[in-house]
């Protein structure tokens, strides 16, 4: 499952570089080295939306191999339905909130991205996996019980 980088465009070569600069100083991902043997590989993809881009993995191979998470999701109408009964409303901004979720050693060298410039590999579970979102609602179901 060794998927090659995709061509990108100048302007995504260079955001993915800046990004790159970002994450490395991060520690997450960080960057396999030349003489590490790399089996599986995922292509590192850019969106770019309002003059601001974010990377990320494309895991569809990946993804056929797992297992689905079945863990329940709220419901967006559920959810303002309980709000509506309430007097009093916070919100909390999670912009990095799947990043708090640690990969295991196994895990992380199924966990590697290509681009142009490297390889990378995730420490920390990334977008695009097919059970990111349930295993992070569990985390957050944890945390913050009902």
């Amino acid at each position: 499952m060794r998927i090659p980088a995709y061509l990108a465009s100048p302007r995504a070569s260079k955001a993915v570089e800046t990004h790159d600069n970002e994450l490395i100083k991060l520690g997450d991902p960080r960057r396999v080295w030349y003489n590490e043997e790399v089996e599986v590989t995922a292509p590192m993809m850019i969106t770019c939306h309002n003059d601001k881009s974010r990377i990320f993995g494309y895991f569809g191979a990946l993804n056929t191999y797992t297992i689905p998470d079945r863990y329940p999701l709220p419901r967006i109408h559920e959810t303002l339905t309980q709000l509506s009964k309430e007097r009093c409303v916070t919100s909390m901004d999670e912009p990095k909130g799947f990043y708090e979720n640690v990969s295991t050693c196994h895990s992380g060298k199924l966990l590697r991205i290509i681009a142009h410039c490297g390889i990378y590999e995730y420490f920390r579970m990334p977008f695009g996996l097919k059970n990111s979102p349930s295993h992070y609602q569990r985390m957050r179901n944890t945390i913050f019980p009902h």
